[in-house]
This record gives structure tokens, C-alpha cells and sequence, in this order.
């Protein structure tokens, strides 16, 4: 698919281009009482500062910035890595800035060792992030026998948006997601789901991440969301593929608009499907 770029944001010479490489998986589940396939999603709540009004809830596909396992062909692009912050550095997040120029060479490189099985440059695979989030959201530990991933794709936002990542806000970003489908196979695992769910409104969770802030904390709470697929894949068909790369409400919650990125049957002409 031919994609036309707008990098309106500097110099060619500057590293002035967010790149931001994650995998993003569609988590789904049978209900247990009509085996109908349930979404599940990372809620998370946060208080940037003081007041109810800087509290936000919403909701996300499991996943996250991939690691960076040896930097030295990278450099060979683009120079020294330059991270969007000092925790992506600490963590080797694939949060980086380059030149606007640089974007097709690592665009490539991505597509090509995201797709490669226990790749040793970068992490091309979903199950630290879900058993790091999975014990986050529902104090789980996750085992490999309880799910199955299988690959669907990838999906690459050509044209910068700008981010609203706490520690890169503002910064004109593209993105590379490796799409994964993740089913969990273990029965009390999906009780377990739906029980979390079902503890916190979204309003409770705001007001758990506003006293975390008020204490000295980082204002921020995880939980897990679990919707009916076929009602959220509904909800985003109602709008026309022009208007559909927004966030929308769901059962009174608000869903990111990367959730866009998992429902890979879903036309979104600001996703490069591959």
C-alpha cells in the first residue's frame, strides 16, 4: 500500500520524528455462560495533578514498547539513539527520535526483525508485556498454558501524530504495532477476568489514581476492562472510515483509539496494514 507522508515537523536534519515501536494484542476470551467472544483491555486511571478535573480513565489493548536487545545496527542507521525520555532509555523502550528522513530504513528494519521468531536485536514477542500486565491489572501471574498467540500482522501509522504519552507529549510520533491475537484457554482465568472488571467503576478508579497522587504517589491505577467484541467492533462501524481514528465510549467507557490497531477487519486510512 502506497502511503503518503507529511512530515511537517522540521528540519530533515533535526531529531524531530518520534518513533514508536510496540506490540498491541487483541486479548479475547469466551463468556462462560454464552461463550460469546469478550474483549479484555488494559483500564488504566491517571492524575496528572491535583483536582478531579486532571483525572482521565480509559481503556487500551494490552501491550507496549517493545525492547531494544542490541542497539548497534540501529546506530548504524541513524546515529547514537536518542530516547524520547529518560525511562525509555532505562527500560531500552523502542521509543526513539530520529531525522524524518530516517523513517523508511527503520520503517524496514522494524517490519523485518518484528517478524522474525526470539529475534536477538529487538523483542518480537507479546508474553512479557501480557504476564507484566496481566499481574499488574489482576494479580495474576500468567502461565504459558493458560493462552495461545497467534500473529496477525502489523500494523504502521505513516503520518505523525502527535503523542499523549505522559513522558512525550506533544512529540509528532509514527508508530509500528506488531498485532498479535491472544486467546485464554483457562476457565477460572476468564472467572478471574470478569470478577476484576466487575470490582471498580471507572469513577473509583479515577478517585484510587487522585488519592495516589495526593499521597506522594504517581497518580496512576491499572485494572482490566472485559466488553462483548462484537458490540465494540459495532460501535466503530457505525462511524464512516474517515471519523473512526478517535477515542469512543462503549458501555460508559472510554476506549483509546488504538484499539483501532487489534480489530484488523476494521478500514482505518490512517493504518498501513501489513
Amino acid at each position: 500500500m502506497n502511503q503518503k507522508h507529511n512530515f511537517n515537523v522540521g528540519s530533515t536534519n533535526e531529531l524531530s520524528l518520534r518513533v514508536s515501536v510496540a506490540t498491541c494484542n487483541r486479548v479475547l476470551f469466551p463468556h462462560p455462560q454464552d461463550g460469546a467472544w469478550m474483549l479484555a483491555l488494559e483500564r488504566r486511571a491517571t492524575a496528572r495533578r491535583y483536582g478531579e478535573d486532571d483525572v482521565r480513565v480509559w481503556s487500551q489493548p494490552f501491550g507496549g514498547a517493545v525492547r531494544i536487545f542490541d542497539p548497534a545496527p540501529l546506530q548504524g542507521m541513524v546515529g547514537e539513539l536518542q530516547f524520547d525520555s529518560a525511562r525509555s532509555q532505562r527500560e531500552q523502550d523502542f521509543r526513539i527520535q530520529i531525522r524524518p528522513s530516517q523513517w523508511e530504513q527503520v520503517k524496514e528494519y522494524c517490519l523485518s526483525h518484528l517478524g522474525t521468531q526470539e529475534d536477538l536485536q529487538i523483542e518480537s514477542s507479546p508474553d512479557r508485556e501480557l504476564t507484566e500486565e496481566f499481574a499488574e491489572t489482576i494479580d495474576v501471574s500468567l502461565k504459558s498454558d493458560q493462552y495461545k498467540v497467534q500473529p496477525l500482522g502489523f500494523v504502521v501509522e505513516n503520518n505523525p501524530v502527535r503523542s499523549d504519552n505522559i513522558h512525550a507529549r506533544g512529540q509528532p510520533t509514527v508508530r509500528v504495532y506488531r498485532i498479535f491475537d491472544v486467546r485464554i484457554t483457562d476457565a477460572a482465568l476468564c472467572g478471574t477476568m470478569l470478577a476484576v472488571h466487575q470490582q471498580y467503576t471507572d469513577q473509583e478508579l479515577g478517585a484510587c489514581a487522585l488519592r495516589d497522587a495526593e499521597n506522594g504517589g504517581r497518580g496512576r491505577v491499572n485494572s482490566i476492562l472485559t466488553l462483548p467484541l462484537e458490540r465494540v467492533i459495532d460501535t466503530w462501524l457505525e462511524l464512516p472510515p474517515e471519523m473512526r481514528y478517535r477515542k469512543i465510549k462503549v458501555e460508559g467507557h472510554e476506549l483509546d483509539e488504538s484499539m483501532l490497531a487489534v480489530l484488523w477487519d476494521i478500514e482505518v486510512p490512517q493504518y498501513e496494514r501489513i
